[in-house]
């Protein structure tokens, strides 16, 4: 009998990049969503291709090995599939975790096999396995007397994953552009009594906490600030955006402060980061992707939350008394995001700027109390662009 992965979520990331090395690694991928139109796609079509695209051209790759459940009609199905699994996947959104972790838990419950089931969330957040564990073992998930049953039957490992996903043609249906350059660490140590799972690409790790920080404080922090800056000034991709010297020298200013608190906090060296950085620009100014900046700019509330992308590395640099201000600027045009169309928290900001004064903005939005040292001055980017609309 073969090896099984259950992933939830059938979106881009979840067909082009996990299901596709997970496919590699000899496995049956089983998606999990809620979509019907997703669902009905992948159970109608019996493969799907994923285009790996790079400065030396394409790579066409051809998955075939998987099934498809709808969770919402058939969650009996799902729970006997986890119970059987050697792996458990996500891609569904930090945001969504909370909704996967009842079936989750319910398949974990009925498990019988010695080897305990792997899950992995592999999600543009800090800790989003752990964050999954959390509502997993919430009593309304599973009950106290359980709990043990849950750390014997299942073993769970953040990652960090790094691969940009641009948008895709209207046509193409279930099949997927991506980049083709990608890094996926996992934590190691949850798997060093029975040994991890085999996943082609993976890079297994004994402190994940410097890769998730590097990435998230320089890919996802350079690729929003040029979003956001090409945004406001009217540009169509994030090559567009850097192709602008100004916009540029701004992103590159502002992973100048990121890097400096890697750097310190991390250990990693400042020729090391400095290259890191300049893969990133290189990578995130790829003309080939027509990475639209409107997607790389959605959901900007997760985006200026406490622990992402601006805010994180701001408040522990503001807290050292280090530089912050391309960050500040980068949260400005963050700020500016408003009314966008197609995406429902830019809505909702641009109704939360509107209704609320500049320090409650700040608390809602950014999660910063009054005695963090970055506060204050969040509150006077907040009042400046309700002072001045969200374009200016």
């Amino acid at each position: 009998m073969g090896k099984t992965a259950v992933h939830f979520g059938g979106g881009n990331i979840g067909r082009g990049f996990v299901a596709e090395k997970l496919s590699m690694s000899g496995y049956e991928v089983v998606f999990v969503d809620v979509v019907d139109s997703i669902i009905e796609q992948l159970q109608k079509n019996k493969s799907f291709t994923v285009t790996e695209i790079g400065g030396d051209g394409e790579k066409v790759n051809k998955i075939t090995n998987y099934r498809a459940i709808n969770s919402k009609t058939h969650e009996a199905e799902v729970v006997k599939e986890i119970e059987s699994a050697e792996l458990v996947t996500c891609a569904v959104g930090p945001n969504i975790l909370k909704f996967i972790a009842p079936v989750i838990a319910k398949g974990i419950a009925g498990r019988k096999a010695d080897k305990p089931l792997a899950v992995i969330a592999c999600e543009n957040a800090i800790g989003a396995t752990e964050t999954l564990a959390g509502f997993i073992k919430d009593e309304k998930n599973t009950p106290k007397d359980r709990l043990q049953d849950v750390e014997k039957h299942a073993r769970f490992a953040n990652c960090a994953i790094d691969r940009i996903v641009p948008g895709q043609d209207p046509d193409a249906g279930l099949n997927v552009k991506i980049e083709k350059f990608f890094e996926w660490v996992v934590d190691g140590t949850p798997f060093k009594d029975l040994g991890h799972p085999n996943i082609e690409g993976v890079k297994w790790v004994d402190d994940l906490v410097p890769y998730i920080e590097r990435k998230l404080f320089t890919v996802n922090t350079g690729h929003a600030a040029a979003a956001y800056y090409g945004h406001n000034r009217g540009k169509r991709t994030i090559h567009e955006a850097l192709a602008e010297e100004e916009i540029r020298r701004i992103v590159h200013e502002a992973l100048a402060e990121t890097s400096h608190l890697i750097v310190n906090k991390h250990g990693i060296t400042v020729d090391e980061q400095k290259q890191y950085v300049d893969k990133i620009i290189q990578r995130i100014s790829n003309p080939y992707l027509e990475d639209v900046v409107e997607r790389v700019g959605r959901a900007p509330l997760r985006k200026l939350s406490r622990k992402e992308r601006f805010i994180g590395p701001a408040a522990e640099l503001a807290h050292r008394g280090d530089s912050v201000d391309a960050l500040l600027g980068a949260v400005e045009m963050a700020f500016r995001f408003q009314n966008v169309e197609g995406d429902e928290e830019s809505v909702e900001l641009a109704k939360i700027m509107k209704e609320h004064n500049a320090k409650d903005v700040v608390s809602k939005v950014c999660g910063l109390e009054q005695s963090d040292a970055l506060y204050d001055r969040v509150v006077k980017v907040v009042e400046k662009v309700q002072g001045s609309g969200s374009k200016a």
